[in-house]
């Protein structure tokens, strides 16, 4: 069976591009990273996917006037390497309806709090702020709405006492470096179907909604 041919997008130093390169490096996973692409020159993610053999691009937004040109470079260029599903890992850039509705069920995203608490920027200082004594990081499908659609895994994190931004956002990174190739994973075995709002996960002995802190070694 053909791997599934995922692209990655990042805007910076994508640790989280990084660890599903290290996972599709893995005897037997059914996915492959065949490009990484950035909208950013200074990207640290680019180096590290070129020292591992992926190729990579770089389409710069602040070439374009208009958003939708932007995307429909990204898309020309993902649809001439044949591209099964996009990963967007830190990729700062808001993207149009008609870009999402193009790949629809086709991007996937991770987002460090659990959703649908917490969209946008700022997530640990306002989580810190909230007095909440959990949070933690989602993957998700994505949907034109920000930080919305379908949930496939999330990983719950308390908040200590003593916790910084910085802090939290250590110890919630560890966890999205854990469920994110999971979820690709789950994507590129084809566990996953899409009821309205729902992802369900198939291979339990029923349909199950989205996992949390699930361990690794059982699904």
């Amino acid at each position: 069976m053909a791997k599934l041919r995922v692209a990655v997008l990042i805007s910076s130093r994508g640790s989280n591009m990084q660890s599903l390169v290290r996972a599709c490096a893995q005897e037997g996973f059914p996915a492959e990273i065949t490009t990484v692409l950035s909208n950013n020159l200074e990207a640290g993610g680019l180096k590290f996917a070129a020292e591992n053999a992926i190729p990579t691009r770089v389409i710069d937004h602040r070439e374009f006037e208009a958003r939708e040109e932007f995307e429909k470079q990204i898309t020309q260029y993902l649809e001439e390497l044949e591209i099964d599903l996009i990963c967007l890992a830190g990729f700062m850039r808001l993207l149009t309806a008609d870009f999402v509705n193009r790949w629809r069920d086709r991007i996937l995203n991770i987002h460090p709090s659990l959703l649908p608490a917490f969209k946008g920027l700022h997530v640990h200082e306002r989580a810190i702020e909230s007095g909440t004594r959990f949070t933690g990081c989602t993957v998700h499908i994505v949907r034109p709405e920000m930080d919305n659609g379908p949930i496939i895994v999330q990983a719950a994190v308390p908040i200590l006492g003593d916790d910084t931004p910085d802090s939290l956002a250590t110890r919630i990174l560890e966890q999205e470096h854990r469920i994110y190739p999971l979820a690709l994973k789950l994507m590129a075995e084809g566990r996953i179907r899409i009821q309205g709002p729902i992802a369900l996960i198939d291979g339990a002995e029923q349909p199950i909604r989205s996992l949390i802190n699930p361990k690794l070694e059982e699904i």
